[in-house]
C-alpha cells in the first residue's frame, strides 16, 4: 500500500507551474500508460489551457484548488473547489480561470489485444 497527500502534491505542482514557462505542471500519482486506471494531478496558472484533446477512456476532473472551465464544441462546465466533472466523450479543453489544480482520473479503454488473457 502507498499513501500520497494530494493536498501537498497540489501545492507543490502549483509552485512548479508558476515557475514554468508553460504555466503548467503534472504528476501521475497512480497508474500510467501500462495500467487501465490513471490519476494525475495537473496544475495550471490562470489563463493557461490544456489544448483540445480526446478522452482515452472514461474520465473525471476533480477541482482541488481554483476554478476551471471544461469546454467542448457544444457546451462548457465551470468547476470550483470540490466540484467533480464527468468528462464528456468528445473533444474537450480545460482552461484555468484562476490558478488551479485538478485531479484527472482516467479509466483507459482496453483494446482486445491489450486485455488480460484468461486461463
Amino acid at each position: 500500500m502507498r499513501k500520497t497527500s494530494i493536498t501537498a502534491l497540489a501545492r507543490h505542482q502549483l509552485e512548479i507551474a508558476k515557475n514554468a514557462s508553460s504555466g503548467r505542471s503534472a504528476k501521475t500519482v497512480h497508474g500510467g500508460h501500462e495500467r487501465s486506471l490513471r490519476q494525475t494531478v495537473v496544475a495550471l496558472v490562470a489563463g493557461r489551457t490544456m489544448a483540445e484533446h480526446q478522452n482515452p477512456g472514461e474520465s473525471t476532473v476533480y477541482v482541488i484548488h481554483g476554478r476551471i472551465l471544461l469546454s467542448t464544441s457544444s457546451a462548457s462546465w465551470s468547476g470550483w473547489l470540490g466540484d467533480l466533472i464527468i468528462v464528456p466523450d468528445a473533444l474537450h479543453s480545460v482552461e484555468a480561470l484562476e490558478d488551479s489544480v485538478i485531479l484527472v482520473t482516467v479509466a483507459m479503454q482496453m483494446t482486445p489485444s491489450a486485455a488480460p488473457k484468461s486461463t
